[in-house]
C-alpha cells in the first residue's frame, strides 16, 4: 500500500506466530480507524473555531457586541484541535522531527530506533501525562469548574480532553509499536521513510 496512511503491507508467506501477530496487526488496525474519526473530529473544529472567530469579529466591529464566551470556545476548540488529532497526525508520520541521524539509517535500523524511542520516551511520557490529567480532569469535572471570566464557559470540558488526547495518542503509540515489532519479524513491510508534511 502507497499511501501514507496505509503505510504497511502483508507478506505473502503465512507469518510466524500466526495468530496472535494477525490478532495484534487487527487490533492497530482498529486503533487507527479510532483515532482518525478523532482526527475528522479535530478538522471539523477548525472549520467551526473559524466561523467562530469571523463572527466574533464581525459581532465586534460591526455591532459593538462582544462576549467572553466567544472568546473562550476558541482557545478551547484550539485545545481540542491539537489534543484529538494529535493521535491522526503521528497515525500519518507527519508528526513534527528534528533529524539529525534517523533519515541516514537503513530500514531495519530505523525499526529499532522507533521500538526503542517508543519503550524509553513515548510510552513512559503518555502514562506519566495519563497519571497527573485523569485526576486535574476529574476534579475539575466535580467541581464543575467554571471560567473566572464574567460570562465565560465551563472550564471541566476542556481539561476533560487532556487525558483523552493523551488516552488516543498512548492507543495510537501502541499500534504503530505493534506494526515496527510486526515488520522486524518480517510479517509486514513498513514504510518508515519520513516525508516532511506539505506547508
Amino acid at each position: 500500500m502507497s499511501h501514507k496512511a496505509d503505510k504497511w503491507s502483508q507478506k505473502k508467506t503465512a507469518p510466524r506466530g500466526g495468530v496472535i501477530v494477525q490478532g495484534l496487526l487487527s487490533l492497530a488496525s482498529g486503533i487507527d480507524r479510532l483515532t482518525k474519526a478523532f482526527g475528522v473530529l479535530a478538522a471539523l473544529l477548525v472549520a467551526v473555531a473559524c466561523l467562530i472567530s469571523a463572527l466574533n469579529a464581525l459581532s465586534r466591529y460591526a455591532f459593538d457586541v462582544s462576549s467572553n464566551a466567544f472568546l473562550e470556545i476558541q482557545w478551547q476548540m484550539f485545545a481540542g484541535v491539537f489534543l484529538l488529532g494529535s493521535a491522526h497526525v503521528l497515525r500519518l508520520n507527519e508528526h513534527v522531527r528534528v533529524d539529525l541521524i534517523y533519515g541516514g539509517l537503513s530500514a531495519r535500523k530505523k525499526l529499532w530506533v522507533d521500538v526503542f524511542g517508543f519503550l524509553a520516551f513515548f510510552f513512559p511520557l503518555c502514562i506519566i501525562m495519563l497519571e497527573m490529567a485523569f485526576p486535574w480532569a476529574w476534579a475539575s469535572f466535580v467541581a464543575g469548574e467554571r471560567s473566572a471570566n464574567a460570562g465565560g464557559l465551563p472550564v471541566w470540558p476542556v481539561k476533560a480532553l487532556l487525558p483523552l488526547g493523551f488516552t488516543l495518542l498512548l492507543l495510537q503509540g501502541i499500534a504503530e509499536f505493534i506494526r515496527r515489532v510486526a515488520a522486524l519479524r518480517g510479517v509486514i513491510e513498513l514504510d518508515v521513510d519520513y516525508k516532511a508534511p506539505d506547508q
